[in-house]
């Protein structure tokens, strides 16, 4: 499987996706600017988390103007595989690429700490490795994670299996709507998700439950 991570001004988990990927797949991602026009031939994009071009405006907004944003959402729409973590769920909302958007979180607080993840979904290319109903433990570090869409939106969501992770138990740290923290555009091949699985992928790091999202975009796309 080829990736690559695309870097924007002030994005700061660019190199844990780069690590994770090439913890599971054995080769390093692209690392693509944001100003290139040409995306490489790559199976699977990452947009990382961070705060791109300083979250002014809006998070993501200026991003998702960029050049390389551009030729992802033309790829996108024929078949390319897209991930966006956190400021990356942002963009592509943005980009309107994925429903709905991400507001200031409900307490009006940067939150920072591992959270409980129910998956919703298994049947997907980035959920394929875990089980519908599992409880895993991703961390979030986010202020504008508060996921919101209309009633018409949420519930074609939910209809059609497009929301693929929840926060669990309660413990929803944005206040998103139906404890939404990550869905899937209509091709199933773009996923915007809140929490990050780069950050536990790895048992020094204090968990790995994020491991098996990469693992089964590796034996998807290879």
């Amino acid at each position: 499987m080829k990736s690559a991570v695309v870097i924007f001004p002030a994005s700061n988990c660019d190199r844990d996706a780069a690590v994770a990927l090439e913890q599971v797949t054995g080769e390093k991602p692209a690392m693509v600017w944001h100003a290139d026009t040409d995306l490489p031939d790559v199976d699977l994009v990452v947009l990382p988390g961070g705060f791109a071009h300083g979250d002014y405006l809006r998070c993501g907004a200026m991003a998702a103007l960029s050049n390389i944003v551009r030729d992802i959402k033309a790829k996108a729409e024929k078949g390319l595989t897209v991930l966006g973590i956190c400021n990356g769920f942002q963009v592509l909302t943005e980009a309107g690429m994925l429903p709905g958007a991400l507001m200031r979180n409900a307490e009006l607080k940067f939150v920072c700490k591992p959270v409980g993840i129910e998956v919703a979904e298994s049947q997907s290319v980035f959920t394929r490795r875990y089980e519908n109903g599992q409880h895993i433990v991703f961390p979030v570090a986010n202020g504008v994670g508060n996921y919101v869409a209309d009633e018409e939106t949420l519930d074609r969501l939910e209809g059609e299996g497009r929301v693929l992770f929840r926060y669990a138990g309660g413990d929803n740290p944005n206040g998103s709507a139906r404890n939404i923290a990550g869905i899937v555009n209509e091709k199933r091949n773009v996923l915007g998700l809140m929490p990050h699985p780069e950050r536990v992928c790895d048992p020094l790091l204090g968990g790995t439950d994020g491991r098996a999202l990469f693992e089964g975009l590796l034996e998807s796309l290879s």
